[in-house]
């Protein structure tokens, strides 16, 4: 059965885009090509081996049009207050955290931050679907 190994994100600048996901989400670079004209660095997630390849396409200045069609990537946490508080320091902008349930049963803890590229990233407790 084929594997999911890694999304991608293009980024102006690598740096402030590293030092978010490894301080924020504890993520660690795995390896880095370097072409002449980009640049992929590929930051990985210990515990699942899932990864995000940061792309940066040499000479861009301006900020990447997200568009319409980006929704989110996620993570989950055992503390949210802490991750949140954690990411804000790192100028994420977290929402407040948010919850969902059916018929007055809890289905989900969350909220939302944004990296330095706009890129919009929800963070859920780990409970029930989400661990």
């Amino acid at each position: 059965m084929p594997k999911y190994i890694h999304s991608m994100i293009r980024v102006r600048e690598l740096a402030p885009a590293i030092r978010f996901y490894t301080q924020g989400f504890g993520l660690r670079e795995s390896h880095r090509l370097d072409f002449p004209s980009f640049t992929l660095v590929y930051l990985r997630d210990p515990e699942s081996g899932f990864e995000i390849e940061l792309t940066q396409n040499k000479g861009r200045t301006e900020p990447y049009d997200l568009g319409t069609g980006y929704g989110h990537m996620a993570f989950c946490t055992d503390d949210l207050d802490a991750l949140r508080q954690s990411l804000d320091a790192l100028g994420g902008q977290p929402t407040d955290i948010k919850s969902l349930s059916i018929d007055g049963e809890p289905v989900a803890q969350f909220f939302f931050v944004t990296d330095p590229d706009g890129y919009k990233i929800e963070v859920l407790k780990k409970a029930g679907h989400y661990v």
